[in-house]
């Protein structure tokens, strides 16, 4: 029987009043129903937030794979996820990452952008199909349903196959021959 894929969902913004905690709900629950992963959930404003920097590079080196829940801020993504990110290095070699973005006009494209930039160094791997909400505030209801868009979770199922793919064919390669370190 193959184990569970270890997810972590990310939440991108560190901001009060977010929108990110109604989109991640929704990635949650979209994740749940594919059934392909267990859900560990990285919230910086959450009180189960690992302490330090060691906790949280602990949690992200026992994911396969994570999906970032980004807005965007002035055409890239929030200082806060930049800094949650970085305080793991080796950790995210060689794991599957992927992005839910949202925001105005372009969805989140433009932090999606420069994230895949920052994750190639990290030697993760990223993948092409992203969910985008353009005028996200308008796509979610008070009660934070989607509202009448049937392209949004056949692009998240999309999403989560791929996923799903990518992160049981690296974590089988990790398994057979663990990662080398970098050259500092």
């Amino acid at each position: 029987m193959r184990r569970p894929l270890r997810l972590i969902l990310i939440y991108g913004s560190a901001r009060p009043g977010r929108l990110c905690d109604t989109v991640a709900r929704w990635v949650a629950e979209q994740t749940r129903a594919h059934g392909a992963f267990e859900i560990d959930t990285l919230d910086p404003l959450a009180a189960d937030f690992p302490p330090n920097t060691a906790a949280l590079g602990a949690r992200i080196g026992q994911a396969d794979a994570a999906i970032v829940v980004t807005p965007e801020y002035n055409h890239s993504y929030p200082a806060p996820l930049k800094a949650l990110i970085d305080s793991a290095d080796r950790e995210w070699s060689a794991k599957t990452v992927a992005f839910v973005a949202y925001g105005g006009a372009s969805g989140g494209l433009r932090a999606v952008e420069h994230l895949r930039n920052v994750f190639a160094e990290l030697d993760a791997h990223t993948l092409r199909e992203t969910v985008s909400f353009a005028h996200a505030w308008e796509q979610f209801g008070p009660d934070g349903e989607l509202r009448s868009s049937s392209r949004a979770p056949r692009a998240m199922n999309g999403l989560l196959d791929r996923l799903a793919w990518w992160s049981d064919a690296l974590r089988a390669a990790r398994d057979a021959e663990p990662v080398a370190e970098r050259a500092a």
